[in-house]
């Protein structure tokens, strides 16, 4: 786990990590505290906390988080549990799966959108499918 501007390293989910402007990453990233994004990402990411993608931010990948906050650009699969954000300035190509979004006039979305009580249909539909062809 990055732990750039960790205030509290007892508790891991407390932990808030930084891909600061500048900076690229090629992998994945899994964290189960909360990630800004002000640099750019090759790789998927999953949290268990919130993703902020600054206005610099870039993912090309697969995104899996609770709630996300976007000010940049996203070329891959959202899957966000609770809520998401986007920005005026944020600019999405690839499909989204939220509880709830907001969207503010000037983002850009390309792409599919499933949102609400059908959101948890969707997951574990996928999940049992993953399931099953494993056993």
């Amino acid at each position: 786990m990055l732990g750039i501007g960790n205030k509290n390293t007892s508790t891991e989910g407390s932990a808030i990590n930084l891909i600061g402007n500048g900076t690229q990453i090629t992998g994945d990233i899994n964290s189960t505290g909360d990630v800004r994004i002000d640099g750019t990402l090759f790789g998927n990411i999953t949290l268990e906390g919130r993703l902020v993608i600054g206005n610099n931010g870039k993912i090309d990948g697969n995104v899996t988080c609770q709630n996300a906050d976007v000010s940049g650009e996203i070329k891959g699969k959202l899957n966000v549990n609770e809520t998401l954000v986007l920005k005026s300035t944020s600019k999405i190509l690839g499909d989204i799966v939220t509880g709830k979004i907001a969207i503010e006039p000037g983002a850009l979305f390309t792409g599919t959108c499933n949102m609400g009580a059908i959101v948890k249909n969707i997951n574990n539909v996928a999940e049992k499918s993953i399931a099953s062809k494993t056993a």
